[in-house]
């Protein structure tokens, strides 16, 4: 008996098949968005925890050192960074589920217009070589307007009040003293640190903060309507 030739090709032979190849590329697609979405919130959370254990650490007690809340600062900008480099592969799998779901399916739902091909071709060069639509930048930034920052100024916020409050202030520190900028540069010293040198750690870093927020918004993606994330 003479064994059948193997197939030559690999495409789809029916509309059914077709169809099932691309309910199982979209179901594909949106494990692996869900998976770094989950990786993104997780981000978070930890950020979000961390700041509030740091802040009630520092400002339950006097005995407290300001600098626990420029740890958290430095935790939290560490978590912003890996969040954005999550966000980024986060955004490559987004942008395939997005347009899956513009071109394909809800044409298939409500015909409106002839999308063409070229959905399909970017698509297909998307999987042969997959590459990163946004850069670092642009993730971070995404990630700072709409959760980081917030959690940036409430850190500042209770850092200035702790090194200007005198119910804040360590025993010994002089409970009379007015808020002169000299007290407060005394009060924000640490360690072997001067007090000038902490506060312009912090004023470099809000700076760079406040240069990313009104910088100019990174490019929004054909596949970006009005549902964000």
């Amino acid at each position: 008996m003479i064994a059948a030739d193997p197939p030559t090709s690999i495409s789809p032979r029916s509309s059914g098949e077709s169809v099932t190849l691309i309910s199982h590329l979209y179901r594909g697609e949106i494990a692996r968005m869900a998976g770094w979405r989950d990786r993104i919130d997780r981000t978070s959370n930890w950020a979000i925890t961390a700041t509030g254990a740091m802040l009630s650490l520092s400002l339950s007690t006097p005995t407290s050192h300001h600098s626990v809340i420029i740890f958290a600062m430095l935790l939290v900008l560490l978590l912003l960074l890996i969040e954005g480099r999550r966000y980024r592969f986060f955004d490559v799998y987004r942008r395939r589920v997005r347009a899956l779901e513009r071109h394909y399916f809800a044409e298939l739902l409500d015909p409106r217009a002839a999308a063409g091909d070229a959905w399909r071709v970017s698509l297909a060069d998307d999987l042969r070589v997959p590459r990163f639509r946004i850069s670092l930048r642009e993730a971070i930034t995404r990630r700072l307007r709409r959760n980081y920052a917030w959690m940036f100024l409430i850190l500042l916020l209770a850092w200035l009040l702790k090194i200007t409050a005198p119910v804040l202030q360590p025993e010994g520190a002089d409970a009379n003293r007015d808020h002169a900028l000299g007290s407060i540069v005394a009060g924000a010293s640490a360690g072997a640190l001067p007090g000038w040198l902490v506060l312009s750690f912090v004023a470099t870093l809000y700076a760079i903060i406040v240069v990313v927020l009104l910088g100019r918004s990174p490019p929004v993606d054909v596949d970006d309507g009005r549902v964000h994330v």
